[in-house]
This record gives C-alpha cells, structure tokens and sequence, in this order.
C-alpha cells in the first residue's frame, strides 16, 4: 500500500509540475489579442446568460437588450475599425472586400473608382438612419466593399437571381435586388438578423424589421426573409466571419452578433 500511495503522489507532483511548465512557458503560436479563437457557446454562461433556453420573441427581446449595451463609433472612425475587422489574414496591409472578395490596399479607401468605401449592408435609407451614430455607424453590418460594385447594389434589397455584376465575384442583380456571391450569402442574412434585433425603435431610430418582399424603397424594412434564412442555413460562419466578431466585440463595440454565435437563433426567431 505504501508504494502505491508514493507512486500516486509522485505522479501527481509530475502533473502538477507539468501545469505549471505549461503556464510559465511562452507559446510558440500565440495569437494576437484580436484573433482569439472561440466556440458558439463559450459566451453562453456570461454574455449570452439571459437569452439561453429562450425561443421566439422572448429571445430576440432579450438578445435585444444584451446587444444594445455598446460603444458607438462616429463614422469617421469606421475608417480604421474596418481596416482591422476585415484585415486580409494572408496580408495585413489589406481588406478584403465584401461582395467581390477581392484583397485591397488599406491605404485605399475613399470614393474614386478603384477604392474600397464603406458599404451599409443594411441600407441606410431603409429606415433613413443615414450615417448617425448608431445604425449608421454599427461596424457589424458595415463592410468594405468596391465603390463601384456598391454602387451597383445601391439600396436594394436582397433576392436570389440577376445578371452578373461586373468585379462583384459571382455577385448577381437585377432591377429590385442583389445576390451576392456565395462565400458570403450567410454572412449578409446574419448582419441583416442582428439589425433587426439590436434597432427595435427605442433609440431614437427606426424599428428595422426584415420582411417577405423586395422593393421596400425608404422604409425600414428589408427583404427577403425567406431567402436570407435559406442563406444562412446554406453559407454557416466561417473562420473570417468568426474572428471579425471577436475583433468587433473585443477591440471596438463590445458587443456581440449572435447570430455568428448561434446562426440556429435565425428559425428561432423567425
């Protein structure tokens, strides 16, 4: 007996001692502050604690009330933040662009063709929130994108169908829509998900609200519901997609879309 209890302690000093090589050492592969690596449910017990066994609009109210405790950016400040939310992890010195997917120099943002500029994903004139603080300067549904393919989609609701847009990367459009390309459908549906969600009306701005046509002009919907939701079952989060959450909630706004969390809250809300 006496020998088993001195092989137990002995290998429990070794294990110990492990832990604590383990902790002392540095890593070889740490990442940056930014790019920490997360599961959908790692926020669950904290961030995402009040709306976890909820279904239906006791979610999306209480996903409501978690991610409307923010900090807001003026728009000039997008600038930067879009430079490292969607910094290109194949070259620091670029974005990569929404809808055409294309790798572009930082340094090149602005209004003149060639240039990235910053592309409302939900349409600022769908509820007339234009650039204000707040749905007009929410990074999690502002992206870089061409200035000449933006100008193509313009204010138009998304659908399936269209007619090649020219340097939009497989992305489609006709008279009332945009389809963008396939790498990102899923990725559109949830920003779209998490506007109607955070924007609910009592801010000072529109009830933004997703609905079951195209053609919604100035009002503050934005359609297709049944589209965007085959699109965000089709095209799950991807790495890219899941550290530019992280990057937006650690470094810039503090909040969450949890729809990249728990892209299965999508059917439950809607």
């Amino acid at each position: 007996m006496l020998a088993i209890r001195t092989r137990r302690r002995k290998a429990a000093v070794l294990a110990a001692a492990a832990v604590l090589a383990g902790l002392a050492a540095p890593s070889l592969t740490a990442s940056p502050a930014t790019a920490t690596t997360t599961t959908n449910t790692d926020y669950d017990a904290t961030y995402y604690k009040d709306a976890i066994g909820k279904t239906g609009t006791s979610l999306k109210s209480s996903l409501h009330t978690i991610i409307s405790d923010q900090t807001k950016l003026s728009y000039s400040a997008v600038w930067d933040a879009l430079k490292a939310t969607d910094e290109d992890p194949a070259d620091s010195g670029k974005v990569i662009l929404l809808y055409s997917g294309l790798s572009r120099s930082k340094s090149l943002n602005g209004g003149d063709t060639g240039d990235w500029n910053r592309e409302h994903v939900w349409a600022k004139s769908h509820g007339d929130f234009g650039t204000s603080t707040g749905p007009g300067t929410d990074i999690h549904h502002l992206r870089p994108s061409d200035v000449g393919v933006n100008s193509v989609r313009g204010n138009k609701d998304f659908d399936n169908g269209g007619s090649a847009v020219s340097e939009g990367g497989g992305s489609l459009t006709d008279s009332d829509s945009f389809e963008p390309r396939d790498a990102v459908k899923g990725d559109v549906a949830r920003m779209i998900f998490y506007m109607a969600v955070r924007y609910e009306g009592g801010d000072g701005f529109a009830d933004l609200e997703v609905n079951g046509q195209v053609d919604n002009g100035s009002n503050p919907y934005i359609g297709k519901l049944s589209v965007l939701k085959a699109w965000n079952d089709e095209d799950p989060p991807d790495a890219f997609e899941e550290h530019r959450n992280q990057v937006v909630y650690d470094d810039y706004q503090h909040n969450r879309n949890p729809f990249i969390d728990h892209p299965e809250w999508v059917e439950s809300i809607w």
